[in-house]
């Protein structure tokens, strides 16, 4: 396992917002309430339409956006949407995972995820918590394993391709991070720790010629 350094130690806040946005910090496992602009009403998440169908719209609303508190509307929704699976148990699971994150007991967190993974194998939240956790924790190859499952059921999880960036960058694999920032930004235009990281990494390439 790879050890955590002052640096990480650091990005630590910052990486929560990458991979969960502030929804890994908070005991609901939802993010803070943003505010709505009065053009743009709160999309309301109607239980009895199937939830991808919702998914598949919300992305529409979120492309579209015109501004960032536009778009913390919409990533709400979805982010209420993830955080559902269709196992309770696995749900308060996740709900207990986002506690213990909260606290920073990374470890606590991962064993209640692999639980709810067992229980809801299909469950991309969980996942992309657990790859928050170990990332947190310092195991950046199991975090980029769990990211790889996270894209393989959710290839529109903005959270999980800034991760991936994250640990790229990290990593040193500066053209690999700027990909996955910019797939981030491609389906969600308004992140705007993607964008930074962006402009950032096209100015050291730019350097470079």
């Amino acid at each position: 396992m790879i050890a955590m350094n002052i640096a990480h130690t650091l990005l630590a806040p910052a990486v929560a917002l990458m991979f969960a946005s502030a929804a890994a910090a908070q005991t609901s496992g939802e993010l803070p309430q943003p505010p709505v602009p009065q053009q743009q009403p709160q999309p309301r998440v109607d239980r009895k339409v199937n939830p991808d169908m919702l998914l598949d719209r919300l992305f529409g609303q979120l492309h579209q956006a015109e501004d960032v508190k536009t778009a913390q509307v919409v990533e709400k929704a979805i982010w209420g949407l993830w955080s559902q699976s269709s196992s309770p148990t696995a749900n308060a699971l996740l709900g207990q995972a986002a506690k213990a994150m909260a606290a920073s007991n990374f470890r606590v967190a991962i064993r209640l995820l692999d639980t709810a993974i067992e229980i809801k194998p299909d469950f991309a939240e969980a996942w992309n918590k657990r790859a928050t956790s170990y990332y947190l924790d310092g195991d950046f190859k199991n975090s980029m394993a769990d990211i790889e499952r996270v894209l393989e059921l959710e290839p529109r999880h903005f959270g999980a391709l800034s991760g991936l960036g994250l640990i790229k960058r990290e990593q040193g694999d500066q053209e690999a991070a700027l990909k996955a920032f910019r797939r981030a930004l491609a389906i969600h235009p308004h992140l705007p720790a993607a964008s930074r990281a962006v402009k950032e990494l096209e100015s050291e390439f730019e350097q470079r010629i």
